[in-house]
């Protein structure tokens, strides 16, 4: 199992995935408050306001509670990445079952930006002005193209053992 080379690229997956669990993809920010400027992160974890730590000795209770509601839609996105990839692993037995596990974990991938897109567009009109990826936000496209490498190479195993069932 580990000897194959789509499963070191699953792996990187998973942990990349993990990772990206508890990083920051959007940043939001707002210049044109009167009392100060405030600024937001979105991770899967939800939406932090990044001004307090700029300002520690601001009076916050004069400032509009901000919120971003559905979260659970990037968080869910988020996690099911690196889940499914772990489960790809432990189908190797099953290669083509792998391969169109992986193929959906690579449509993931990609939607994830569309879910990432929608919470844009919502942070932009009700939370604040302006909004930029951060570097986290590359994480899915990179697990995106780990799993393509992943299953061309399960498709490449998958002909191989055909293959050698037709010598026999």
């Amino acid at each position: 199992m580990l000897q194959r080379v789509q499963t070191l690229y699953l792996l990187a997956i998973v942990i990349l995935g993990i990772t990206l669990a508890f990083m920051p993809v959007l940043s939001f920010s707002s210049s044109d408050d009167a009392l100060m400027p405030r600024s937001f992160e979105l991770s899967a974890m939800g939406l932090t306001e990044t001004t307090l730590e700029d300002y520690p000795l601001a009076d916050m209770s004069q400032m509009p509670d901000v919120s971003m509601p559905g979260i659970w839609g990037l968080s869910l996105a988020t996690w099911l990445i690196p889940v499914l990839a772990f489960i790809i692993i432990f189908l190797y037995k099953n290669r083509i079952l792998q391969a169109r596990l992986s193929i959906f974990l690579f449509m993931l991938c990609i939607g994830y930006y569309g879910v990432m897109l929608v919470f844009a567009w919502f942070g932009k009109h009700n939370i604040a002005r302006e909004w930029s990826p951060l570097f986290w936000s590359c994480i899915p496209l990179i697990c995106a193209v780990l799993t393509a490498m992943s299953a061309r190479r399960i498709l490449k195993d998958e002909a191989l053992v055909r293959a050698a069932d037709r010598l026999r």
